[in-house]
């Protein structure tokens, strides 16, 4: 038998709606489709039509499939991701997506040659429409192995023992390697503020029960103790998918127009002596935590870029409230503020950033561990963010800035003591010195390839 004529595969691909998990799926999508494949991206119009442009030479392979989303008392019209809403309405537009399966199974009724769907941790009702038609279910998580291995354990599933929110402060006893990945008090309970009705965790237990492959974005390189632990668990193929770094040589954005000045002001700076501050496009903070965190940023003393988002709705502050009065003025000699959007990958890349205060989205940490960047870890804001934070941590690469675990409140001296241990002090020189070597994990691109080569070939024998 001639192996070197592979059957081509059509695959569907299924994100959840939210930008962070669109892009990584349209990453894979296009390595697929470079090995051969035929694949169907299925979003909604909004978010498709946020992707980046694809290269010529894919553009007959990727198909773009548009599903209306449906409307949802709650939902205000024409939002169509997360990043529209405040987290207590996300629930509203987990009720759409989930009204998408009658859409999904016409499409896979016109399509019969599909026979394997790339799905997100969401879609808890796939497995019977799969089934009908024939489909493979392949589970990509864009979370870490170590945030999949402290939700999910199958006898933790069927006998439901953690219930209260204190019980997901301790480490699960399945994790049974030397590690402190487990929740805060405080953030467990802002996560549920945008669970559904159907909670994260029952969507994913679902969807993991019946899915043919696991895959998610990590490497053996950094948790092998937890994709360890997931295998042993689940007993079906834990296939990591690498780390999917971005390559700097590609990024183009018609909105960079303000780079040449910014680029300016940083080659201004002195070597790895500026810390770059962003919470993410999701992140909320209240008013009181925005100025606390305000007057740690001007206390550390250090020169820094501070991107600062515009809140999602009327009823919470204008941007410019967010900072406290007289800020910008007494640290003009050395910060910036940016308001809206910036180009966070060439910033990180500069010479002269030394440090990232990140919200610990694992994109952002993944952005900057591959450009050697060490972690001042904030994590605020809902889903996995904890999780990382104690991971990275625990990786020695970051510091996690003090904060009360039952409700979430810190000092502005905490924050100013976090930043210059991980820019200047000699006792945080373990944390850049590892961030240097973390490089060559999170930045290799010839790393990340091999992993998703060897996703493809499972694939190929599903």
């Amino acid at each position: 038998m001639d192996f070197s004529t592979k059957k081509q595969l059509h695959i569907a691909v299924f994100p959840w709606l939210a930008y962070g998990h669109i892009v990584p799926f349209l990453r894979v999508s296009q390595f697929l489709a470079q090995k051969g494949h035929r694949i169907y991206y299925v979003s909604t119009p909004k978010n498709i039509s946020r992707l980046p442009k694809l290269p010529p030479n894919l553009s007959s392979s990727i198909s773009f499939v548009p599903l209306s989303l449906p409307q949802v008392d709650g939902l205000p019209p024409g939002v169509e991701s997360t990043s529209e809403l405040p987290i207590r309405k996300v629930p509203f537009l987990k009720k759409a997506y989930d009204m998408l399966e009658t859409q999904l199974a016409d499409f896979f009724r016109r399509s019969p040659q599909i026979k394997v769907i790339i799905h997100d941790f969401c879609p808890y009702w796939l497995p019977p429409v799969a089934v009908q038609f024939g489909v493979n279910l392949v589970y990509f998580s864009i979370l870490s192995a170590s945030t999949i291995a402290f939700f999910s354990s199958p006898s933790d599933m069927l006998d439901k023992k953690r219930v209260s929110p204190e019980d997901f402060t301790v480490v699960p006893m399945w994790m049974d390697y030397p590690n402190n990945i487990a929740f805060k008090l405080h953030e467990i309970a802002g996560h549920r503020e945008c669970e559904d009705t159907v909670t994260d965790l029952e969507r994913h237990e679902t969807l993991l029960l019946n899915c043919k492959i696991m895959t998610m974005r990590t490497c053996y390189e950094l948790e092998p103790e937890a994709l360890r632990v997931l295998s042993r668990i689940h007993q079906k193929p834990i296939v990591p998918l690498g780390l999917l770094p971005p390559s700097l040589s590609i990024i183009e954005d018609t909105r960079d127009e303000n780079w040449e000045a910014l680029k300016k002001w940083l080659d201004s700076k002195q070597e790895k002596s500026t810390f770059y501050v962003a919470l993410g496009s999701e992140v909320n903070l209240s008013l009181e935590l925005m100025h606390e965190l305000a007057y740690g940023i001007e206390k550390s003393e250090l020169p820094f870029i501070w991107v600062v988002r515009k809140p999602h709705s009327i009823e919470q502050q204008s941007v410019e409230n967010m900072i406290p009065p007289g800020f910008e003025e007494r640290v003009s000699n050395r910060g910036l503020v940016l308001r809206g959007w910036a180009p966070q990958l060439k910033i990180l890349a500069h010479s002269s950033i030394g440090g990232f205060l990140t919200h610990c989205g694992w994109s952002s940490v993944i952005e900057s561990l591959g450009v050697g960047k060490p972690l001042i870890l904030f994590p605020v804001g809902s889903s996995d963010l904890g999780l990382v934070a104690r991971l990275m941590h625990g990786k020695k690469v970051g510091l996690e800035i003090e904060r009360n675990d039952v409700d979430g409140s810190f000092t502005s001296d905490s924050v100013a003591m976090s930043i210059k241990r991980v820019m200047v002090d000699p006792d945080g020189e373990q944390f850049r010195a590892n961030a240097r070597v973390m490089k060559e994990i999170f930045g290799n691109i010839q790393l990340s390839d091999n992993y998703l080569n060897e996703f493809t070939r499972k694939l190929e024998i599903i």
